[in-house]
């Protein structure tokens, strides 16, 4: 097994599961940002260490760029996390088109959430619902009360696009 076939198959689940967890929770477990870094820190070391360590350099440069904008509730310390811990994964053009693909992927996310205030009918629990369909209730509520966005459906997005991409290659 190739270092990026390793990584895309621990990267992918984790990431459609910090997005899940993220729009349920607006929390994202510190092991799937661990457990993604590890699965790309080992990817890389199976190209060499120079390449491993470049990408941990960049990882490591994106933690501390993004950190003022948690630090200033623009972005969440778990999305600083995951953000941080793809980019150990990926190789230096890679992470530019995964942080060009969340970008877009947070606009589209972000104008959802716009659109979905007025568009979004105030939804109400009976009792006995489904856990999808209690998560949607809160989540209408939250769009009704402007609340935080789950970023890490954006990240995830990224993320996936980048690993299909690389997929191809």
């Amino acid at each position: 097994m190739t270092g990026l076939l390793m990584f895309q198959v621990v990267a992918a689940p984790l990431l459609i599961f910090a997005a899940a967890r993220d729009i349920a929770t607006r929390l994202i477990p510190d092991g799937v940002s661990i457990a993604i870094a590890l699965a790309g820190l080992l990817g890389r070391a199976m190209l060499g260490w120079t390449d491993a360590g470049l990408s941990l350099a960049i990882g490591g440069l994106l933690f501390v760029l993004l950190l003022p904008l948690a630090m200033r509730g623009w972005l969440g310390g778990g999305d600083v996390k995951l953000i941080s811990a793809m980019a150990v994964g990926l190789a230096p053009n890679d992470t530019w088109l995964f942080i060009v693909a969340t970008v877009f992927a947070g606009g589209v996310l972000g104008l959802a959430y716009i659109l979905g205030r007025n568009l979004v009918p105030e939804l109400r629990l009976a009792g006995g619902e489904t856990l999808f369909r209690r998560v949607l209730v809160v989540e209408a509520w939250r769009m009704r009360r402007r609340g935080p966005l789950p970023y890490a459906v954006a990240i995830a997005t990224g993320g996936l696009i980048v690993l299909y991409i690389l997929a191809g290659n």
